[in-house]
């Protein structure tokens, strides 16, 4: 193995109830209305992606650039004292940091990236920070997983990738990545997709999984 890869929202910052939270208020107050399924279905998509989604599936009565500016800057507001770090992720960084190349593959936007790892002191760490927003196609395509893998100069077949949600876990999968899963208690994994990686009760273990 020549490098890890690490998801951001569920795995290393638990952000995934407070994006959910802030959609759905957001939809809410614009006309729009939250269908069974939409939470699974927006998680991993990128920026882009997701606003779109609420504009065309949800009726959102606003652009999708205006929806994503909401919607972020909510996020904003919410990590205004600093993101909701998992205890343990930034330690596991750290540890894997110190025998492999590491990155962030997050479907966030680079503004949250960047506060968690200021927030964190991580980004000297971290070599590669990456936002789906930043490629084609967000989770469960490959996209960002294997442009996380470029940038740092690694054949993607030779990198871990650590997730939480069931898109995630197809993406960093499609990428030909080594997976492990730190399975989200919100929003469990599909049981299928996770009996295709390896799988850990938190992400504390990680690093004696990984050998680091």
């Amino acid at each position: 193995m020549d490098a890890v890869v690490f998801d951001l929202d569920g795995v290393l910052v638990d952000s995934e109830q407070t994006w959910d939270e802030v959609r759905r208020s957001v939809v809410a107050e614009h006309g729009g209305t939250w269908q069974d399924g939409t939470t699974r279905a927006l998680q991993g998509m990128s920026t882009p992606e997701w606003a779109r989604h609420l504009v065309h599936e949800l009726g959102v009565d606003l652009t999708p650039d205006e929806v994503a500016k909401v919607v972020v800057d909510g996020m904003r507001q919410r990590y205004a004292e600093g993101p909701p770090v998992i205890a343990g992720g930034p330690e596991a960084v750290r540890a894997v940091g110190e025998r492999y190349p590491v990155a962030i593959a997050s479907s966030s936007p680079p503004v949250l990236i960047r506060a968690f790892l200021e927030a964190t002191s991580l980004t000297g760490l971290v070599r590669v920070a990456l936002s789906s927003e930043q490629v084609d196609a967000g989770k469960p395509a490959p996209d960002v997983y294997l442009e996380a893998a470029r940038q740092l100069g690694v054949d993607a077949a030779k990198c871990a990738a650590v997730e939480d949600t069931t898109n995630g876990l197809k993406s960093a999968l499609a990428a030909g990545m080594a997976v492990y899963a730190v399975p989200n208690p919100h929003f469990p994994p599909d049981p299928e997709v996770l009996k295709q990686v390896k799988v850990l009760s938190n992400i504390t273990e990680l690093p004696v999984a990984l050998g680091a």
